[in-house]
């Protein structure tokens, strides 16, 4: 019998973004992606445990993948577009419009991501931003229903 536990909320990550994000894994974005903020700030200061770990997590991301649906909520904000916008636009701020954090879009976009210190607490966060706000949408819909 299979519990409401061993059955993920829904795909909330993508096992194709976390492997374009591992070409770059030296740099920890595939971690970040998946949720592991510390092994992701370890891979980029020792540039993927000088290349082994970043071997190694090619056969490990479908278990992150799998971790990551269990753990982050399903909803109206994708995880894989927050990424991509905060990957290539995070200092502009853009993936925080799309979370509707419009004041902290506006200070990202006139500040360059608070001077990068905000892009880079974002990187540890994102998942964190997502799964909070799709919460909150899920409960409002609630509400209204």
């Amino acid at each position: 019998m299979v519990s409401a536990m061993d059955t993920p909320r829904g795909d909330t990550h993508s096992k194709m973004i976390g492997y374009l994000l591992w070409i770059f894994g030296f740099t920890g974005a595939h971690r970040f992606y998946y949720g592991k903020p510390i092994s992701g700030a370890i891979w980029f200061f020792t540039l993927g445990l000088l290349g082994i770990g970043w071997l190694i997590d090619l056969f490990l991301i479908p278990g992150m993948d799998r971790s990551a649906d269990f753990r982050f909520k399903f909803g109206a904000y994708d995880y894989s577009v927050a990424w991509i916008l905060l990957t290539f636009l995070g200092f502009l701020g853009i993936h925080r419009f799309y979370l509707g954090k419009i004041g902290t879009g506006l200070i990202w976009l006139i500040t360059g991501g608070l001077f990068g210190i905000g892009w880079l607490y974002d990187f540890c966060t994102l998942n964190s931003q997502v799964d909070e706000c799709n919460r909150l949408d899920s409960f409002s819909a609630e509400r209204e229903s």
